[in-house]
């Protein structure tokens, strides 16, 4: 019997994407962003839900095109149920419900976060995927957690935000730094040409395993309304060792408890998902650890740690060998629990 070619359809937030994949191999995986975005310093949810109307079509239709495939071999479609933007979600799943009635095919449900941590079993993912007990640190604008993954559909979070995530850190700073959105990728392009010892920020002291970062970002929005009142020029100044002492924060927050979980539960497979798995400085401090504790680590290949439908694809088809389908009663959520997820 051959593989079964899936769609899958991806509008948590502001990218509207479409992939197929047949086994574990992706033969298309396409993205429309949304750059208007960038002048409101983050998402609108309004704006987002509109322009996913607007995008839908044509990105599944290059998707199709691109796989060299014919809109009725689509032997099922997965969508991103949540968690996510509400309005941008409903495009999705409606579409996605729509044509999988159309074409008489099964519909399957994914949770956003579970796809980030198995895009690393996309076939060109890695050279060989994690292997089971894993830890994956998983963390984007929305999301900031450690993930036990004992298997593709039993995965426990041993450690969250308790406010902000680390993705929306870098936004908020950014923003403090008068940066366009998203910040974190310009952050991380500053932070290459600066002293990352050059300023000093505390770090949070919580118990195990859980994230906090609001505390950096009012500390940074602080210390530089000091230092601007004594040199109105100081951002401007000082702006690429400002980014580079505040990357090399956040990311020994990250390593730290990352670290600690590992040690605590003797895990050495250890992967890292979500958008802010694309910061050099986090990959840099990955594979240092590497070496130094004797990890084996997955760093997700760049088109894989945005949000993407390709991802979402990997789960439907682990899904679809699974039989795990859902009816057309099926609702999208905004707040969709990963653990809640795997419950029948």
């Amino acid at each position: 019997m051959s593989e079964p070619i899936i769609l899958g359809i991806e509008s948590s937030c502001d990218d509207t994407s479409a992939a197929v994949i047949c086994g574990n191999q992706i033969l298309s995986n396409i993205a429309a962003g949304q750059a208007i975005h960038n002048d409101y310093g983050g998402v609108v949810p309004e704006l987002a839900s509109r322009a996913h109307q607007q995008n839908i079509i044509p990105v599944i239709h290059s998707s199709v095109a691109k796989a060299n495939i014919h809109i009725k071999d689509i032997s099922a479609i997965g969508f991103t149920r949540g968690p996510g933007l509400l309005g941008s979600l409903l495009v999705g799943t409606s579409f996605a419900k729509s044509l999988a009635m159309s074409l008489g095919v099964p519909l399957i449900e994914v949770n956003h976060l579970q796809a980030h941590i198995l895009a690393h079993f996309i076939a060109d993912a890695n050279p060989e995927p994690p292997k089971f007990p894993f830890l994956c640190l998983t963390v984007s604008g929305g999301h900031t957690m450690i993930v036990l993954v004992k298997d593709y559909f039993d995965m426990q979070i041993i450690g969250k935000t308790t406010d902000d995530a680390a993705g929306e850190a870098f936004d908020k700073i950014g923003k403090i730094f008068d940066l366009d959105y998203p910040a974190g990728p310009i952050i991380d392009r500053l932070a290459k040409g600066g002293n990352a010892d050059a300023f000093k920020f505390n770090k949070p002291k919580l118990e195990k395993y859980d994230y906090s970062f609001s505390g950096i970002k009012t500390s940074v929005l602080y210390f530089i309304q000091k230092e601007v009142q004594k040199n109105p020029n100081f951002v401007n100044n000082n702006l690429n060792d400002l980014c580079a002492s505040i990357q090399k924060n956040i990311v020994e927050i990250l390593m730290l408890k990352l670290e600690k979980a590992a040690e605590d539960l003797g895990i050495k497979e250890v992967a890292i998902a979500g958008g802010v798995s694309a910061n050099s400085a986090l990959r840099e401090a990955m594979s240092a650890k590497a070496k130094h504790l004797g990890w084996k680590i997955y760093i997700p290949k760049f088109e894989y740690t945005t949000d993407n439908a390709a991802m979402i694809a990997m789960v439907a088809k682990l899904k679809y060998d699974r039989g795990e389908f859902c009816d057309l009663s099926v609702s999208a959520t905004a707040r969709y629990d990963l653990e809640e997820s795997f419950k029948s």
